[in-house]
């Protein structure tokens, strides 16, 4: 089940011995997508490095000790469909002509996009994605202002930028937009039907 205020997330365990060693996002989207594909189960995944991962609290290159102590977490998915094609995500999903131009749609499952602090109340197990929307005639020394806010996770409140927790989203667009899921262009579409899949992975991380 998602999360719910007041809860414990996860639950600590041993580490099965058939875990999976992933290092980024994109890593971890093209497992879930080979895997879904195949119809197979997914697996018990080891998370390293990415926007999730540090999501999650993971420091890239951290060490782990041999008293390390395991902890199980359930992680929800993001789905996209456009084209007729369903896919997955991870982190997240953004649709956009530009940074600097046109509408942005960013869909947050993950608190962090690179080194930006996009989504700072988004959690990866409750059920919602954090969807950002950046208004199409929202000026380019505007954008460049609020650009420099993402580090700090300060580009809201403002006007032109709306943020809402969302289990479903439809992406409307007059002109093509570039589809990026989990920081890798896969195609191009005018209209895409995003949700989530709650608990649909199972993480696994180390906290000593």
């Amino acid at each position: 089940m998602t999360i719910k205020r007041g809860q414990e997330w996860g639950e600590e365990c041993d580490p099965p011995g058939d875990l999976v060693v992933v290092r980024t996002d994109q890593e971890l989207r093209r497992l879930i997508d080979e895997t879904r594909r195949r119809d197979r189960e997914l697996p018990s995944i080891e998370l390293r490095g990415g926007d999730l991962a540090r999501t999650l609290g993971i420091s890239p290159g951290a060490t782990r000790s041999a008293a390390a102590r395991w902890r199980a977490l359930p992680v929800d998915l993001g789905t996209i469909t456009f084209d007729g094609e369903t896919r997955w995500f991870a982190a997240h999903a953004v649709a956009r002509r530009s940074w600097w131009r046109g509408p942005i749609v960013a869909a947050m499952n993950a608190q962090f996009h690179g080194d930006w602090d996009v989504a700072p109340r988004s959690h990866p197990n409750d059920g919602f994605l954090d969807v950002l929307e950046v208004a199409p005639g929202f000026s380019v020394v505007d954008r460049w202002r609020a650009r420099a806010r993402l580090a700090t996770g300060t580009h809201v409140p403002h006007p032109a930028i709306t943020v809402q927790r969302m289990d479903r989203l439809v992406i409307e667009s007059e002109r093509t937009l570039a589809i990026w899921l989990d920081g890798e262009q896969v195609g191009r579409a005018r209209e895409a039907l995003v949700g989530i899949e709650p608990d649909a992975l199972t993480v696994y991380i180390s906290t000593g």
